[in-house]
């Protein structure tokens, strides 16, 4: 019987253009497969969790695809991350149930969204987080904003633009800013704080669109209710500019 493995995979998506292959542009699927498939002899396709669009990193990514191979999941472990660019790492290889599906079988999500904040820019957070050019948010605000995205709700205003789906209602179990520990190699006198966002499913651009709204409460340019007033609208017009790629990671997938 085909053995069904599954991989957790951290990567940085700023050299990729997104996880699902493409014909010219390099992807994270086209490398994964073309590294196993040189391990095992086989014409590997590999099914991840979602598709990362290009420049967004992943601390957890999950893939699985099968295979005939003997090799054991500590050997295939080994071997992938010794033949592996160095912007991509598998963390943890194991055999899994032949039903279970990366993308199918997850039952919830969470992304999160690092916001630097400071009056000048970090070289190496560059492609980390997104710099503001302002040294303070109002975090309250935001958090107050960021409640009402809380449940079961039509996404449209968050969704991008000339997006095709049959339906942009979605369920957010959880979201909200922290801040994080002050990074050793940021510039003097700024902070990174993170937007987390937990739900059962997400529309393209989602996170990126949410986290640009909210940036507008931090800056008190609009009130914690315009999200809820915009929920309503359901419209991608009226909500703000989509925040850059580079600030958002794959956190974490759930499954039962």
């Amino acid at each position: 019987m085909r053995r069904n493995i599954k991989l957790i995979l951290e990567y940085d998506g700023s050299f990729f253009h997104g996880w699902q292959r493409q014909p010219i542009s390099p992807t994270i699927q086209e490398v994964l497969e073309q590294a196993i498939s040189k391990i095992t002899g086989e014409n590997i396709h590999i099914i991840g969790s979602g598709r990362t669009d290009a420049g967004v990193h992943a601390l957890a990514q999950v893939a699985n695809f099968h295979t005939n191979t003997t090799i054991a999941c500590e050997g295939l472990l080994k071997a992938l991350n010794s033949i592996l660019p160095d912007c991509i790492a598998v963390k943890e290889v194991v055999d899994v149930d032949p039903s279970f599906h990366a993308r199918y079988s997850a039952i919830a999500k969470k992304y999160i969204y690092k916001i630097l904040l400071s009056e000048t820019r970090s070289p190496l957070l560059a492609k980390r987080a997104w710099h503001i050019g302002v040294k303070e948010l109002n975090l309250t605000q935001m958090n107050k904003a960021a409640s009402y995205l809380i449940g079961e709700h039509d996404f449209s205003s968050f969704k991008a633009s000339g997006s095709e789906v049959k339906s942009s209602v979605r369920k957010v179990i959880d979201c909200g800013f922290r801040e994080l520990t002050p990074e050793s190699f940021s510039p003097k006198d700024s902070k990174v704080i993170v937007f987390y966002i937990v739900a059962t499913g997400f529309l393209r651009y989602m996170v990126r669109n949410i986290v640009g709204s909210l940036i507008e409460v931090g800056l008190e340019k609009r009130e914690p209710s315009w999200i809820k007033e915009l929920l309503l609208l359901k419209d991608r017009r009226y909500a703000a500019k989509t925040a850059p790629s580079w600030g958002l990671y794959l956190k974490e997938v759930f499954y039962n």
